[in-house]
């Protein structure tokens, strides 16, 4: 692989004797993975080869994996660079937290948080890139997260919006991709020597917003697919330095993986404390971690009694006939599920995770989206249906391979069922979507943009 000259000299200098393994690496193959759905259930029922687990992530397996199958179109599985898993780990959200993710499409990190927070609490998933945005929300809904608001807005805008807000902040900060060098050749074409500087820039500007929505006793996880130290262990004892708030704790290292380097920046021995993966060194991409307590007392969560809040005053309630054309819905296809935070944009009607004020916000997602109001009727969107768990519909219908095929090309199939009603499909176990019994024939809502021939 030809890389750049500016960067091989700095690395040569950099790291001395391991730089000849350090090169060598980017002629060597890399490595794809996959996450399993924990928000699923039996998560492990995919047709997989799970004989290749990530030993520093719980969910993760070297392979890959064909979009066109029912795992991937269910949301049972997420495509995954192996190294980038270890972000998620590290951050490792509680359940009934408040997470922000700052900079989230295409979305593998935004799910990762929501695997540990397992639907409850909030996680605002922020992109500033209007098209990633809609990435990131197609990615969230497949993968069947409820607890998910997706802005796309400036960091200086939602830290004006979320003063001392959450809980935990992740930040895998843009970057100059150096770690990304094998995965993607075209980024070498980029790369300036003053590229690493020019970002360094960028992520002080996205760091001065992130601190100001972090309250006190909580955690800023801050990563990079970087090898650059201008944007790794020099961001981080800048941050140390200019907010004495803050402080590095141990990121625990696995196998092959080293700590910071302090003398790369200002010889603050508490870089060590930062993690490095480098693709010579273990199996998988480079990638920088580090994790910041911001001082003061954390606030204790109780799952099972949570917050009391003021009921957000909302500018998008539901007319009272929309409210009775939903609770009929509810009451006549749902089973042992509940949506109490109820709001709409035009004639669409989302789920809160929480009550929150999304005025002044440019919001693309905001919660769960439940479906569309017609002239005095519901219809379901394919995001709840992703959301579910069979047993929360109580119309289901097992689908053969051959109504499955049918059903992700978009054709109507028949039905040895009578009436007219709305069914959850299921397909080798897993819920694919909605479908609208009439006549014998089920007519067919799998969204126009996302239909495929099944293999």
């Amino acid at each position: 692989m030809l890389l750049p000259e500016g960067f091989t000299q700095k690395y040569q200098q950099l790291l001395g004797d391991e730089a000849a393994a350090f090169l060598a690496s980017f002629d060597k193959s890399g490595y794809k993975g996959f996450r399993l759905n924990p928000l699923k259930p039996r998560p492990k029922q995919v047709n997989l080869d799970l004989t290749q687990p990530i030993n520093y992530t719980q969910w993760g397996y070297f392979g890959s994996v064909n979009g066109r199958t029912v795992d991937h179109q269910a949301g049972y599985v997420y495509s995954q660079e192996p190294s980038a898993m270890y972000v998620g780990e590290v951050a490792a959200p509680r359940p009934g937290e408040r997470v922000l993710d700052l900079c989230a499409a295409p979305g593998g990190k935004t799910t990762h948080l929501a695997g540990f927070m397992q639907q409850t609490g909030l996680l605002v998933s922020n992109e500033i890139m209007p098209k990633r945005a809609r990435i990131l929300a197609e990615n969230v809904e497949r993968f069947g997260c409820r607890n998910v608001v997706i802005t796309n807005e400036t960091p200086d805008h939602l830290a004006k919006h979320f003063p001392d807000y959450f809980d935990r902040i992740l930040v895998d900060a843009p970057c100059s991709g150096e770690g990304m060098f094998r995965k993607d050749h075209s980024a070498t074409q980029y790369w300036t020597p003053a590229y690493p500087t020019e970002c360094a820039k960028r992520q002080r500007e996205i760091l001065t917003e992130a601190v100001k929505m972090l309250k006190p006793g909580g955690q800023l996880i801050y990563s990079t697919c970087t090898f650059s130290p201008e944007e790794d262990e020099q961001m981080m004892a800048w941050l140390v330095a200019t907010y004495p708030e803050f402080s590095l704790v141990p990121v625990e290292r696995a196998t092959g993986m080293v700590a910071g380097r302090p003398d790369w920046a200002d010889g603050n021995p508490a870089l060590k404390n930062t993690v490095r993966l480098f693709p010579h060194l273990l199996a998988g991409e480079g990638h920088f971690i580090a994790k910041l307590q911001k001082a003061g007392q954390p606030e204790v969560i109780d799952v099972k009694r949570p917050r009391k809040k003021k009921r957000a005053k909302s500018t998008n309630q539901l007319s009272k006939e929309q409210l009775a054309v939903w609770q009929a819905f509810a009451q006549e296809n749902l089973s042992g599920i509940t949506f109490k935070q109820l709001i709409v944009f035009g004639e669409q009607l989302y789920a809160l995770p929480q009550a929150l004020k999304l005025d002044r916000l440019n919001v693309v997602r905001p919660g769960l989206h439940l479906g569309t109001f017609k002239a005095h009727r519901f219809e379901p969107a394919y995001a709840l249906a992703l959301a579910l768990v069979p047993e929360q519909f109580k119309q289901r219908l097992t689908l053969t391979t051959a109504d499955y095929q049918r059903y992700v090309h978009g054709d109507t199939f028949p039905s040895e069922l009578a009436g007219k009603t709305w069914l959850l499909l299921l397909y080798e176990g897993k819920t694919v979507g909605f479908g609208k019994l009439v006549n014998q024939t089920v007519k067919n809502f799998f969204p126009k943009g996302l239909r495929f021939v099944a293999d």
